[in-house]
């Protein structure tokens, strides 16, 4: 099993920056991928930024493309998404996910193991 923590959510005014956390313990070594979703009320879980750890890779969504990046402290099994030029829309419940797989990291199904989610809200 793998556990995730993330931290970091909170109230931000539009066009500030927030920092998410996400902290993997546990059986890390069959982690090969991890990325954030997000939820907002009534709306759909939706993928926001995926990296690869075999690869290096990033992904993103377009809608977060040039404001978010998803990054990795190797050493401290953690994976940190930094958020600017933050929009009221991007008001939700974000997510921590990791994977035992290294592609398709942008679709919920590939995923194996979920945070408890941490709230972002963005004021106009």
């Amino acid at each position: 099993q793998v556990q995730l923590v993330e931290s970091g959510g909170g109230l931000v005014q539009a066009g500030g920056s927030l920092r998410l956390s996400c902290a993997a313990s546990g059986r890390t070594f069959s982690v090969y991928g991890m990325g954030w979703f997000r939820q907002a009320p009534g709306k759909e879980r939706e993928f926001v930024a995926a990296y690869d750890w075999t690869g290096g890779g990033s992904y993103y969504a377009d809608s977060v493309k040039g404001r978010f990046t998803i990054s990795r402290d190797n050493a401290k099994s953690t994976v940190y998404l930094q958020m600017n030029s933050l929009k009221p829309e991007d008001t939700a419940v974000y997510y921590c996910a990791a994977s035992r797989r290294n592609s398709g990291l942008d679709l919920r199904m590939n995923y194996d193991y979920w945070g408890q989610g941490t709230q972002v809200t963005v004021s106009s």
